[in-house]
């Protein structure tokens, strides 16, 4: 599926519409807050991401390429799971939010990731990660989560670990456009795989999965080989650019989100969606 990469002509129609939720006269659909996070490890081309192919049937981003996430719920509030790392209150200030939403954010990230991935970024104290998610009782435990017949906090607590929030760096924050039907307000992370666990293809709402520096899939969404939405498209092109996963933890621990919507903005002769100013020569100086 070739999917149009930034800068997108809009069509008239959409235009119109875009114009009406802007001048008051349509009111647009409540967003849902969401985390997705970009698992890394180092490859000799740089990071590599990975990222699962939604199922064609899904209502939202249907085939698309996606990194591993979802929408946060009430599990994702308890303010007694077992942390270690920045404090609420310090995501907070980088995520741009109030503390009990950073705290909720941080759970959806972890909880959504080992959901989708296997991945869990946990461990018995603040100095270790789980070295091994494979086994049979892990993957009952994905299982319940997923099912939400259980918390994130019933499986640390009874497996006697505790969420290495340190091992997560705040990246981006993407709002779905006004005009869209449905509507999500995401916040982007970044994390290394740790030492010894292993992605799986265990997402029930992905078709497939695989592993691919972040420059290189970024290329494979110009060529049409991968259909990306544009903030996972803008997000392997600025991954990209950075050495490794180290590097791009490092420059994470500097940032802080601000939510970006994308709106309507002249294009030539007719009109596109707004990109983050930061990103634009970025998109302008890839291949067309």
């Amino acid at each position: 599926m070739r999917i149009p990469l930034p800068p997108v002509p809009l069509p008239a129609d959409l235009v119109d519409v875009a114009r009406e939720f802007e001048d008051g006269s349509r009111e647009p659909v409540q967003p849902r807050d969401a985390a997705t996070v970009v698992v890394m490890r180092p490859s000799a081309e740089g990071p590599e991401v990975y990222l699962l192919r939604r199922q064609v049937s899904m209502e939202f981003a249907a085939g698309m390429s996606v990194f591993p996430g979802g929408g946060v719920d009430k599990r994702d509030f308890d303010a007694s799971v077992a942390w270690a790392g920045p404090s609420p209150a310090e995501w907070a200030r980088r995520l741009g939010t109030d503390e009990e939403t950073a705290r909720a954010l941080v759970c959806a990230a972890v909880r959504e990731t080992f959901e989708e991935s296997g991945v869990l970024l946990a461990g018995t104290s603040e100095t270790n990660v789980v070295a091994d998610t494979t086994g049979d009782d892990w993957e009952a435990d994905r299982h319940a989560l997923e099912s939400r017949a259980l918390a994130m906090t019933e499986l640390l607590t009874r497996r006697g670990l505790v969420l290495r929030t340190d091992l997560l760096g705040a990246w981006d924050g993407w709002l779905t456009p006004a005009f869209e039907p449905k509507r999500y307000r995401t916040w982007f992370f970044v994390a290394s795989l740790p030492e010894g666990q292993r992605t799986r293809d265990v997402s029930t709402e992905s078709s497939s999965v695989h592993w691919a520096p972040a420059r290189v899939a970024a290329d494979q969404a110009d060529r049409g080989d991968l259909a990306m939405l544009p903030p996972t498209y803008l997000t392997c092109l600025e991954i990209g650019r950075l050495g490794s996963p180290e590097e791009v933890l490092e420059v994470a621990q500097g940032r802080t989100v601000e939510m970006f919507t994308p709106t309507v903005e002249p294009l030539g002769d007719g009109f596109t969606l707004s990109l983050p100013d930061r990103l634009r020569p970025l998109v302008a100086e890839r291949p067309r």
